[in-house]
């Protein structure tokens, strides 16, 4: 299309598949939350840039609310830059305000929740339409904006990963955060036993109210002895793991026989070298879970779209932490960053 151009996206880094587009300088701008090098949250800079262009195949959105995910300070501090500026950012919630010529199940004026590579921390938003789920009337946008990425990667991390059963025992390591809550409730659920792992005694109590059956504050305690007491000495059955390094090191170890660890993410920015040895004789297993990979699917699709259904009914729960205006995006970063979190932070535009 004259005047406008694709930009191609990396994705060696771009962790959800991607049909970003903007418009080329000239045209109207709008407020994003930027930044030119990676780096420490200090980076972002608060600046117009060009509108996007709505793909043929896509929608545009206009953002009310941006939950920042791991891989949103991940990809700010050492990931690719896919644009230049950059605008971060997996997931956001909003109105539609313009469809593409071949997407014909979208229109203006819906309110979705969408997920895709970059492009959250900004004021407009365009995503492929595949990538948006439906705001049942009457919830609220800031809770719809939280539940994709987090509720997606738990639900795999313990049933298509982990084949959690009823009345066997997972670790939730991370406990206080997205995935690690959206874990938690789910696993209790679908019948099991519930161990979360948190920072603070303040954290783990608050956590029982969402199903954790015992609880070890992984800075104080020893996470390997503490799970064989809960179990008898047995381990545990399926677990979840989105820190990585040295925490999926311990996880291995508190496997029964035949358990298994998701392995989702390295929010403890630890070098990923695991020593394996111990698993064959329990016949265990570890899996690399990314939602990413498979977001297209009917099957992602309709069950984040579950998801979203039953946290509109109050079947589930999202827990929001802080709220910070867009401008604001180094101190929301930095918030997440501090491990101060207990659930998802907001930017709103």
């Amino acid at each position: 299309m004259p005047g406008t151009r694709a930009l191609v996206i990396d994705q060696s880094d771009a962790h959800i598949p991607s049909i970003n587009q903007y418009k080329i300088p000239g045209g109207n701008l709008m407020k994003a939350a930027v930044y030119y090098e990676t780096g420490s949250p200090d980076v972002f800079k608060y600046e117009d840039v060009p509108d996007p262009k709505c793909h043929e195949q896509g929608v545009i959105i206009r953002v009310e609310a941006v939950s920042i995910e791991g891989g949103d300070s991940l990809s700010r501090a050492a990931g690719v830059l896919a644009t230049t500026p950059h605008i971060v950012g997996y997931q956001a919630a909003g109105e539609i305000i313009e469809v593409g010529s071949e997407v014909t199940h979208l229109k203006p004026g819906q309110r979705v929740t969408t997920v895709d590579a970059f492009g959250s921390h900004a004021e407009l938003r365009p995503v492929p339409a595949r990538n948006c789920w439906l705001v049942p009337d009457g919830m609220d946008i800031k809770l719809a904006a939280a539940i994709p990425v987090p509720f997606g990667t738990a639900d795999d991390c313990l049933f298509e990963y982990g084949h959690l059963k009823k009345g066997e025992t997972v670790l939730i390591q991370a406990g206080a955060g997205a995935v690690g809550l959206a874990a938690i409730q789910l696993a209790k659920r679908a019948g099991a036993t519930v161990i979360a792992t948190a920072g603070s005694a303040e954290k783990l109590e608050r956590l029982k109210e969402f199903g954790v059956d015992h609880g070890i504050n992984y800075r104080e305690q020893d996470l390997v002895a503490e799970v064989k007491k809960f179990t008898d000495n047995r381990g545990v059955d399926v677990v979840v793991d989105p820190v990585g390094g040295s925490t999926l090191q311990k996880s291995i170890l508190c496997l029964a026989y035949k358990g298994r660890v998701s392995s989702v993410g390295r929010a403890g920015r630890e070098g990923m070298n695991v020593d394996v040895s111990t698993m064959m004789g329990g016949n265990q297993s570890l899996s690399g879970v990314f939602l990413g990979m498979e977001i297209f699917s009917d099957r992602v699709h309709d069950m984040i779209q579950a998801h979203v259904d039953d946290v509109a009914t109050g079947k589930l729960k999202v827990v929001l932490d802080e709220e910070f205006p867009l401008k604001d995006a180094a101190a929301a970063h930095a918030r997440i960053e501090a491990r101060k979190a207990f659930g998802r932070v907001l930017l709103i535009p």
